[in-house]
């Protein structure tokens, strides 16, 4: 198995641990979320033909990752419909932070933008048409956590030209790395042989998330 599991720090760790327990922990599925923006996540994933979203159990991972992480300033590469950044949006609402989403797909891209102000995020969570590549260099700053779930096969591309941009200590997250592992081999190999990366797998779904620390 590319990724074995280590112990990035202590913070890291309990991070691991407590959102675990706080997605097995859940009462009920909408818990912890105002039932206005349930009902969107709801009908975003009802309308996600082309399983595209993540998983509710993912999206409350990211959530409390983000919260638990204090992440200030939030990468997000393929935003779909919008729902897993109205998630990352509802942790960044308590950190004070913001979310940069691209997504190439026109149509998807007004869809998410649309979802994101139905949740009263637009203030938080900016939505860009584009290609990723060429809007990346377009964003500034550094990054406290990005999350990549786009064409598999360019994991490694993006995790090249992103994860220096990542601050020490911040997270590179990637989604489907055991679902559809086969498809970003290349990338699986090269966060774990990169010399400031430690990292792990967490899978509040099915699908798996890689997490990439990067060492202080």
């Amino acid at each position: 198995m590319l990724l074995r599991k280590v112990t990035v720090s202590c913070i890291a760790a309990m991070v691991v641990s407590m959102v675990a327990g706080s997605i097995s922990a859940q009462p009920a599925p909408a818990a912890g979320v105002d039932p206005a923006i349930a009902k969107l996540l709801a009908g975003i994933r009802a309308a996600d033909k082309g399983q595209l979203a993540v998983s509710e159990e993912d999206g409350r991972f990211l959530r409390v990752l983000v919260g638990a992480t204090n992440a200030r300033q939030v990468l997000e590469i393929g935003a779909a419909s919008g729902y897993s950044a109205i998630w990352i949006g509802m942790g960044l609402r308590q950190t004070g932070g913001t979310l940069t989403t691209i997504e190439f797909d026109p149509v998807r891209a007004k869809e998410a933008a649309a979802n994101v102000q139905r949740a009263g995020l637009s203030d938080i969570v900016h939505v860009v048409h584009g290609d990723a590549f060429q809007e990346i260099p377009k964003v500034s700053g550094i990054f406290d956590l990005v999350f990549l779930d786009a064409w598999k096969p360019d994991y490694k591309k993006f995790f090249d030209m992103v994860f220096p941009r990542v601050k020490p200590g911040g997270l590179f997250l990637a989604h489907n790395v055991i679902n559809k592992k086969n498809d970003m081999l290349d990338f699986l190999s090269a966060i774990e042989k990169h010399p400031m990366a430690l990292n792990t797998t967490v899978s509040p779904g099915h699908e798996g998330i890689s997490i990439t620390y990067k060492k202080r």
